[in-house]
C-alpha cells in the first residue's frame, strides 16, 4: 500500500495575490495541493487531482501521534470536501486497509500497523519537504 503524489503547488494562493508568509494556517492547508494516488501494489485504489496533500499529511501525522488506546479509524476531515472520508484508514480483521468514501467498495489489502506507519512516515516528510520547497514553513505539518 502506498500514498504517492506529484505536482505539488499552491496556485490558488498566488492567484488570489497572497504569499505564503501572509496566509493563514487554514488557507495554506487547503491551498497546498498535489495529485494524490493510493495504490495497493499495481492496483489503483483511489486517485484525485489537485488534492490538499498538506492537509492530509498534517491529519495523518496527528493521527499517528494519538496514543494507541485512543486511536480509532482515520477519516480525513478536509476543509476542501463536504464529505468526511476522502481518505479512510480502517482496522479490519487482517490489519489496516485504506480507501475512500468516494469508492466505498475499493480498499487496499490489509497491512500490519508497522507497515502502515512506515508508509505514513515516508509520505509525511516528503510532503513537508515539498511544502518547504514552495516557500512555506514545513512546521505546518508535524514532524514524525
Amino acid at each position: 500500500m502506498t500514498f504517492s503524489y506529484q505536482n505539488v503547488g499552491a496556485p490558488d494562493l498566488y492567484n488570489r495575490g497572497m504569499q505564503p508568509a501572509a496566509a493563514s494556517l487554514d488557507v495554506l492547508l487547503v491551498d497546498i495541493e498535489g495529485d494524490l494516488v493510493i495504490r495497493d501494489g499495481d492496483c489503483l485504489v483511489w486517485a484525485e487531482m489537485v488534492f490538499p496533500v498538506a492537509e492530509l499529511a498534517r491529519a495523518l501525522a496527528d493521527w499517528v501521534h494519538e496514543p494507541d488506546g485512543e486511536r480509532g479509524d482515520f477519516e480525513f476531515e478536509s476543509m476542501s470536501y463536504s464529505e468526511v472520508g476522502a481518505v479512510r484508514i480502517e482496522e479490519s480483521g487482517g490489519g489496516w486497509r485504506v480507501g475512500s468514501v468516494f469508492l466505498q467498495d475499493t480498499w487496499t489489502s490489509p497491512v500490519g500497523w508497522h507497515s502502515l506507519v512506515a508508509e505514513i512516515r515516508r509520505f509525511v516528510p516528503a510532503v513537508r519537504q515539498d511544502v518547504a520547497g514552495i516557500g512555506v514553513d514545513p512546521g505546518l505539518i508535524p514532524a514524525l
